[in-house]
Parts: C-alpha cells; structure tokens; sequence
C-alpha cells in the first residue's frame, strides 16, 4: 500500500494554518457562534413547530383546516388568489436578496474605498483589505442562502397551487372522508414546507444584521447574533399574535356543511 507523500502533506497543513492565519482568533470565534446560533436556533424552531406552542405549528394547523375546507368548494378560486398572494412575498424577497448581493459584489470590486469609508465610522474595526473582502464574502454568502430559499419557497407553492388544481370533485370528497383527509394531509404539508422554506429566508435576512455588525468588531456580532435570536424566538413562540391565532383558529368541522 502507498504511503502518502509526506511532502504534500506538510504543504496541505501549512497552506491551512496560513489561511486560519488570515483571521484573527477572536473573529474565527465570533463567527462560529453566529453560525452555531443560527443552526441551532433553526432546528430549535423545527423541534418546536412540531407541537401547537409555535407561529409555524399553529399555522400548520390552519392550512390543513384550509385544504379540508377547499376540498369542499365547488369553485376554488379563492384558494388560487391565497396562493398567489403567499407566493408574492417569497418573490418580493428574492428579487430584493438579487440587488443587496449585486451591490456585495460591486463593493468587493472597490473594496479598498469601501473600506475607508467603513473605518471612518466611530468604533469600527481596524482590518486590513483582504479581511474586509472576507466579511463581504460572508454577507453575500448570506444573502445567497437567503435567495435560494426565498426561490424554493416559490417553487413549493406553486406545488401547492398544482394539488389545488388536480384534486377531484367536491362530490368526490364527501363520499370519501378518508380521501379528503388524506389530501389535506398531503395539500397542508406542501404549503407548510412552503412556509418553512420561507422563514429560513427571513432569517438569513435577520442574521445578515448581525453579520453587518463584524465591520463593528467582533464582540458587536456576537451580541448582534444573541439579539436576533431573542427576537425570533419572543415572535415564533412567545408572541401576542401567537396567543390570537390559538384563540381565534378553531378546527373546522370536517364533515361537509348541511345543505339547505
């Protein structure tokens, strides 16, 4: 068997202690407790949406109350304008995401000036060139993540919009309970993937805020990280409009309606 060579070796081990040179100890800390953070406040939120104590779970339940009920309409046109209207946001976020990272881009291109004009700020750190190209790398990264998301979540309602439009008769549904449920089963879960999809956008957007705070200083990102995840925590499971949805979102019955 073939020993590797210890010559390549040693050159892979000093190329990737020079490039963790590049940072110092502090920056590479403060930005893996930002990442630490926002993965683990993600799946954090996924464990909780699972029950009904979150924004996401509790709206989980009303889309499935939701695809009951339009299995049920003979027209379903209004469930056509509710998709079009949830997919808008996804859009709108994406083609914002579009422009921040053109504009990421362009300050990499001048970043000498950018810069300049960033240490003007009081308390801004000191770094060289190449580490401010680093963090405008980082944010962009940000913001890439963000648009895909924002994308898929675009995709994923439009799944939704084609079970809506592929599912039998009203007449068909009331004679089978068991299809209809199945189908809100099925319906529910596209649109809550949907909306899944769209909150991890919205909080690369959130942490992209305290990813603007390492052009602060390290500490400032740490501290902007913890506050982001006290506020999307305080909205997703501790929010006024939290208690009103739990409150104001009865199930629906789900046998069909008596005729008149």
């Amino acid at each position: 068997m073939q020993r590797p060579d210890a010559g390549a070796t040693v050159a892979r081990m000093d190329f990737l202690l020079r490039a963790l040179r590049v940072l110092p100890l502090v920056d590479w800390l403060a930005l893996l407790a930002m990442f630490a953070g926002w993965i683990g406040y993600v799946h954090f939120s996924r464990l909780g949406a699972s029950g009904r104590q979150s924004v996401l779970g509790t709206t989980n339940r009303i889309r499935h109350d939701w695809m009951l009920q339009a299995a049920l309409r003979d027209v379903r046109v209004v469930d056509g304008v509710v998709l079009q209207n949830l997919s808008s946001s996804p859009a709108f976020f994406a083609s914002t995401t579009i422009f921040i990272i053109g504009g990421l881009v362009a300050a990499l291109g001048a970043s000498e000036k950018a810069a300049d004009l960033v240490q003007e700020i009081p308390f801004a750190a000191r770094t060289s060139a190449l580490v401010f190209d680093l963090k405008l790398m980082v944010l962009a990264g940000i913001f890439v993540h963000a648009f895909f998301r924002f994308t898929w979540a675009m995709r994923q309602y439009t799944f939704g919009a084609l079970l809506i439009g592929a599912a039998p008769s009203p007449d068909t549904f009331a004679a089978d309970e068991a299809l209809r449920q199945s189908f809100a089963d099925r319906a529910g879960r596209v649109m809550g993937l949907a909306a899944e999809t769209f909150n991890d956008g919205l909080r690369a957007v959130y942490m992209s805020f305290a990813a603007c705070l390492w052009f602060v200083s390290p500490l400032a990102m740490v501290l902007g990280t913890a506050g982001v995840i006290w506020v999307l925590y305080r909205r997703e499971f501790h929010s006024e409009l939290l208690a009103v949805l739990n409150d104001a979102a009865p199930h629906r019955p789900s046998s069909p309606p008596p005729s008149s």
